[in-house]
């Protein structure tokens, strides 16, 4: 991916000093392409994560002090992060001090061999430790930089953590379950973080293929707010509608105010899920339930998202029913045999084990040199070839520094005085 044959030699050379894992298989679509990493927590390192499945080598650059503060999330397996280990697989750890100048030389020296610079640091720190755009330009003309932040290196935010319960709050979304005189439920899931994730690694893969064609680096500047806010197109079909002088009425029902899209309990107090929103769908269900006095001929599709007006009551009321009437297994059963999408409400133990899972083969295990075997969620492209199906293991803090820095010209006496000295 680089330009010049000394460039794509010393490149190479460095590539071929982390040799195995996604590095060595020429297959993926962005074997040979290097990843400057220098995010830590979440979402950069699920980014990264993404592009080293997908065949780039990423070298994760860490504190020399304990590295990636992750590394310490519980659970743990026999001493490592789970969480640190879901995200950081297949890729080469470097301890660095940054805020040495030795240590930013260094630096230097890898972001004018990278493809690619990620960085998630607030705006302005990335310039305090000189490994900012204009500084990687410098060195490095074609590069790809991608500065991750939570609400992007301008606006009235830009100051801020970009901490994911924040930003969900901002946007909107977290205000869904809003209910009068209770605050929200504090949501399930890091949504703004992977949206940010997610956004960065499109934003990368679009740099790289316009670099192909033009030889020309970019200066992606991606928010996490942006992102998040940006899939809240469903969530804002009624504000947007407001915002031009209409109603927003009536409203795009998926939060719970239509009763055959939710959650009800079974006989055995475990809840499944309920995802009626079709005429043909209802149309099974009241037939499977003997209640064809619920089927309303005249139903259209304007009426699949909706709250189904008068009618709501006594549709909550069958489907509550019947689902009071029997046990969660045994109603699915019965339900799947009948082609109605009535599913359970898995706990994480639950779906992990499940047969779906277990069926479309997004588990995997890998060895881990302290943890034993270790379970990894699968690349759900390793289905389509585009990524590995099983990575390479979360580093150890530091375990490719030696090769990394022999790569860049280092030799084993300067290696040593830089580690005594707490360079790396």
């Amino acid at each position: 991916m680089t330009d010049t044959k000394s460039e794509i030699h010393a490149h190479a050379l460095l590539i071929d000093k982390l040799a195995g894992g996604t590095a060595t298989n020429p297959d993926l679509p962005l074997a040979g392409v290097l990843i400057a990493d220098f995010s830590r927590l979440l979402p950069g390192p699920w980014c990264t994560q993404l592009l080293s499945d997908m065949g780039a080598t990423v070298i994760k650059i860490e504190r020399p002090d304990g590295g990636d503060l992750s590394r310490s999330n519980a659970p743990h397996f026999k001493t490592g992060s789970v969480y640190f280990n879901s995200v950081n697989g297949g890729k080469h750890s470097v301890t660095l001090d940054l805020s040495d100048a030795k240590g930013r030389a260094i630096a230097h020296k890898l972001i004018a061999e990278a493809d690619v610079v990620v960085e998630t640091f607030r705006p302005g720190v990335a310039k305090n430790l000189g490994i900012d755009y204009e500084t990687a330009q410098g060195l490095n003309k074609g590069v790809v930089y991608c500065s991750l932040s939570g609400f992007g290196q301008t606006g009235p935010l830009s100051h801020i953590s970009g901490h994911d319960l924040v930003i969900q709050a901002l946007s909107g979304f977290a205000g869904l379950s809003a209910q009068p005189g209770k605050a929200p439920d504090v949501p399930g899931f890091q949504a703004a973080d992977y949206a940010g994730a997610t956004m960065a690694a499109i934003g990368i893969l679009g740099a790289l293929m316009k670099r192909r064609a033009t030889g020309l680096g970019s200066n992606l500047d991606v928010a996490m707010f942006d992102s998040l806010f940006s899939m809240c197109n469903i969530s804002q079909t009624g504000s947007m509608a407001r915002d031009v002088g209409n109603t927003g009425l009536p409203m795009f029902e998926v939060w719970g105010g239509n009763p055959r899209y939710g959650t009800y309990l079974t006989a055995d107090n475990k809840a499944v899920a309920v995802a009626l929103l079709e005429k043909r769908l209802w149309v099974n269900f009241c037939e499977a339930i003997d209640r064809p006095d619920l089927i309303d001929h005249d139903e259209s599709p304007e009426d699949r998202h909706s709250n189904h007006g008068d009618k709501a009551a006594r549709y909550r009321a069958a489907i509550a029913e019947t689902c009071a009437a029997k046990n969660r297994d045994e109603l699915i059963d019965e339900m799947t045999r009948k082609g109605v999408p009535i599913t359970p409400v898995y706990s994480p133990d639950e779906a992990l084990s499940s047969e779906n899972v277990a069926g479309r083969g997004l588990i995997e295990y890998v060895d881990h040199p302290a943890e034993g075997r270790i379970p990894q969620i699968v690349n759900p492209l390793a289905t389509s070839g585009l990524a590995v199906k099983g990575r390479a293991a979360a580093p150890e803090a530091g375990d490719a520094t030696d090769a990394v820095l022999a790569g860049l010209g280092f030799d084993t006496d300067t290696i040593a005085q830089l580690r005594s000295d707490g360079v790396v």
